[in-house]
């Protein structure tokens, strides 16, 4: 058989296998960024479940429209004009969860050899998508506050041709880390001078623990360069696959039509279901209750990797979200000690994974949602007794 250049670029086989690690059962996995099964409102879903099929069940079951639930389009619209994005339900796209708004992006911006600036790590399926289209991750260096400006300017005059940049500014996958507002105008302002849209993700900035929020691009954007990309998967359910795009009305046209070719539009009953379940529940008061159980988590991990870390060792202290980064000492391989790990029932992703353009390998990337307080403590201990272990043997 022949196949396309394109499936030599879909290499998944680093998070399917962490995927698989996570539903072991004997396995304290800080690997994939689940949320805990106890932070999903079952019984609530169940009623508004229930509530579409008895009274719409043939419409819920039926085909409809590309763009999505205009009703559910206009809650969404609502809310994120209370948060400062001015959109309308026009201005919105339903997708089938945010890993489809990344294709959709490949589709819409990218062809073979195309530069995608990125933070440097980044999500690492967000790489995945994009490799898929043959193009090019251009990392750009991030510091605390962000994306570096001075070598995203070096990027940009380097790569005029770059066609897309893709970030996470809130509680950013994998090092938790939120840029400030200084940096995110500064972001904006070079990608407006050259021209470049900005896809900017934003899955987990509802699950904020401490600080105050930071205004999101899109927000800010006057030139219609910014596409806001949301999700129910963290603060409602993922098995919903429901995400949303939010964008300038000819861009998003653009993304309207590469859904239709890919899936002609997101599944009617879920939309239905989400649409039902915020007409009759408070999903802010759902948004505090699970932030108040990661934050715990949250806590409790960094109070572990503080007393159980090998002296030399960091780790970030996020605001919010789902993960922390850790950076060992020179002479500790992440990659290459996950055997080990596994072999004592524990998982992490190691942080090579994230990297575009370097070959990083004492970090790793750590998520608290998924894992009881008990499992929490024995898996740090376990974790980072192996770190001090491969340290004393040099």
């Amino acid at each position: 058989m022949r196949f396309s250049n394109r499936i030599s670029h879909m290499d998944t086989s680093a998070l399917r296998n962490v995927l698989a690690l996570t539903a072991r059962p004997d396995i304290i996995s800080f690997a994939g960024g689940l949320p805990a099964p106890e932070a999903f409102p079952v019984e609530d879903l169940r009623r508004a479940a229930d509530k579409v099929l008895s009274a719409r069940g043939p419409a819920a079951l039926q085909y409809s429209a590309s763009l999505g639930l205009s009703s559910l389009r206009e809650k969404l619209a609502r809310r994120h004009r209370a948060q400062g994005i001015s959109c309308t339900a026009d201005d919105i796209l339903m997708v089938s969860g945010s890993q489809q708004g990344l294709d959709l992006a490949g589709k819409v911006f990218l062809e073979p050899g195309d530069a995608v600036l990125c933070e440097n790590p980044t999500y690492l399926a967000a790489l995945t998508a994009f490799r898929s289209y043959e193009c090019q991750p251009l990392p750009v260096e991030t510091d605390d506050e962000g994306m570096v400006l001075e070598d995203l300017e070096r990027k940009l005059a380097a790569h005029p041709e770059a066609k897309l940049m893709y970030i996470i500014p809130t509680f950013q996958n994998p090092t938790g880390k939120t840029w400030s507002l200084e940096r995110r105008k500064g972001v904006l302002a070079l990608a407006e001078r050259y021209g470049l849209p900005i896809l900017e993700d934003n899955p987990y900035g509802d699950l904020r623990y401490e600080g105050e929020p930071v205004p999101t691009l899109k927000s800010m954007d006057t030139a219609g360069i910014v596409t806001y990309m949301g999700s129910f998967s963290k603060v409602l359910s993922p098995g919903l696959r429901l995400g949303w795009l939010i964008a300038a009305p000819a861009l998003l046209e653009k993304y309207a039509s590469a859904k239709e070719c890919a899936d002609l539009q997101t599944s009617t009953l879920s939309q239905m279901v989400a649409d039902t379940y915020l007409e009759d529940n408070d999903l802010d008061a759902n948004i505090r209750r699970i932030s108040a159980l990661y934050k715990k988590r949250r806590d409790l991990m960094l109070s572990c990797l503080e007393r159980d870390l090998p002296a030399g060792a960091s780790c970030t202290h996020p605001q919010g979200g789902l993960f922390l980064w850790v950076t060992l000492p020179e002479g500790i391989d992440t990659t290459a000690l996950m055997p080990v790990m596994a072999a004592r029932k524990v998982a992490y992703i190691p942080g090579v994974s994230f990297f575009a353009g370097r070959d990083v390998r004492c970090c790793l990337r750590l998520h608290y949602s998924n894992a009881a307080a008990d499992q929490i403590v024995r898996g740090v201990e376990t974790m980072c007794r192996v770190f001090r272990d491969t340290l004393a043997k040099g």
